[in-house]
């Protein structure tokens, strides 16, 4: 399994949940993001981490709420989601590319999707 993503579970609106992505040493992780989608909508972008600088960028819909890290011994990627709302329900993806992906958003490599349900 090249990304293996966790995480994801039913939490009220107001709470948190922390998802995590591992990724295999053998693909190429020069940029790791996070995207959603919620059903019936498209697939979105929530935020992304360049691996070597730590620099992030996020949707708007997120900030102020979520936070993107690594841990490089683990070569893991987090969310941490506080303040969920209805709005937040999806299944969320995680995704590492190389530096194309970090200005195009077109990853190269995706996770299996993880189920986050907030209920109000």
């Amino acid at each position: 399994v090249q990304l293996q993503a966790s995480g994801g579970g039913l939490v009220q609106a107001g709470g948190s949940l922390r998802l995590s992505c591992a990724a295999s040493r053998t693909i190429s992780t020069y940029v790791m993001g996070w995207f959603r989608q919620a059903p019936g909508k498209e697939r979105e972008f929530v935020a992304r981490i360049i691996w070597s600088d730590g620099s992030i960028d996020y949707a708007d819909s997120v900030k102020g709420r979520f936070s993107i890290s690594r841990d490089n011994v683990k070569n893991t990627v987090y969310l941490q989601m506080n303040n969920l709302n209805d709005e937040d329900t999806a299944v969320y993806y995680c995704a590492a590319g190389g530096p194309v992906a970090a200005l195009s958003r077109r990853y190269d490599y995706w996770g299996q999707g993880t189920l986050v349900t907030v209920s109000s």
